[in-house]
């Protein structure tokens, strides 16, 4: 689902094996959706990095993220940190990877290339709570991980700085798979 489109009023939020948004469409369940990228978030100040650069308008859902934030440092969060918005609690689970959908849709050549060497790639939550949100809810931090291991450093090591590899083990929350890539890469299976 890219191209979303902002709402009015609230929203309700789900848990359990079919986390995510009501209405929201996840239609690559293959690389998309599911328990670790529930929802998307992606600061706005990004968005307005990209709108420069491209000299166009950004709107919210562009990037396929279903919240858009504002003061929040999305690319410095903590990998399990956890927030509560609205009546919602979510938790930081790993960072969103460019796809050629993603490229195809904004017409943008070199733009997967682009977004990977900018470093803002946003974040994928997980639903610990379910609730519900609503447009101008505050998000709230009530955990942070002392790891310290954040969305960028994920995002660095994801995209192909290997050297990263063991502050991923740094981090429990982090998904299975992107834990077990980071093994591999040490040589530890």
């Amino acid at each position: 689902g890219i191209d979303k489109r902002p709402v009015a009023g609230r929203v309700g939020v789900r848990g359990g094996d079919d986390p995510g948004l009501d209405g929201d469409l996840v239609a690559d369940r293959k690389h998309h959706g599911g328990v670790d990228q529930a929802l998307y978030l992606y600061a706005g100040e990004d968005a307005d990095w990209w709108a420069a650069q491209l000299g166009r308008p950004i709107t919210p859902g562009m990037f396929g993220e279903n919240l858009t934030s504002r003061g929040l440092d999305v690319t410095g969060a903590v990998i399990g940190e956890q927030w509560a918005i609205g009546t919602t609690r979510v938790e930081v689970s790993v960072p969103r990877i460019p796809c050629g959908t993603f490229q195809r849709f904004w017409d943008v050549p070199r733009l997967q290339k682009r977004f990977t060497e900018h470093g803002a790639p946003g974040a994928y939550l997980r639903v610990l709570e379910p609730g519900d949100i609503g447009a101008g809810d505050e998000i709230v931090p009530i955990a942070r991980p002392d790891h310290g291991v954040t969305i960028g450093e994920v995002f660095r090591a994801l995209t192909g700085d290997r050297s990263l590899a063991p502050r991923l083990l740094l981090a429990p929350q982090l998904p299975q798979e992107a834990r077990d890539r980071a093994r591999r890469w040490l040589g530890a299976d």
